[in-house]
């Protein structure tokens, strides 16, 4: 293991340091350019992001509904709203929705007074 040497013993060349100030100008110049490029890229990034967001608007929002999800619709709207057989065998029937909710309606009712 090398000793330690004396701090007075340490010799060095001859140390550099900035001699004058920083140019001031030059640094506001730098910071004032750096400032409006970033100004402009914001606005052109915005304004990007906007026409795209109508673009995709219109695509999505006013695009002519599919003829597959028409199709689900109609099977949809006609369990909910039509008669039919769920199981036969068990004898369960399928009635519309209004009808059934009128049903439930009732009966709660119909409990109730009979309760008092």
């Amino acid at each position: 293991m090398a000793e330690p040497k004396d701090l007075e013993e340490i010799q060095h060349d001859e140390t550099h340091y900035e001699r004058r100030d920083a140019n001031l100008r030059g640094v506001l110049i730098i910071a004032g350019v750096s400032s409006v490029i970033l100004i402009v890229s914001l606005v052109v990034v915005w304004n990007l992001f906007i026409a795209t967001r109508e673009e995709l608007v219109q695509e999505v929002v006013l695009a002519p509904e599919s003829a597959a999800l028409r199709e689900l619709r109609t099977r949809e709207d006609q369990v909910l709203y039509g008669y039919g057989l769920t199981d036969s065998a068990a004898g369960i029937y399928r009635i519309p929705i209004d009808r059934a909710m009128q049903l439930l309606a009732e009966e709660a009712y119909a409990r109730q007074r009979g309760s008092e």
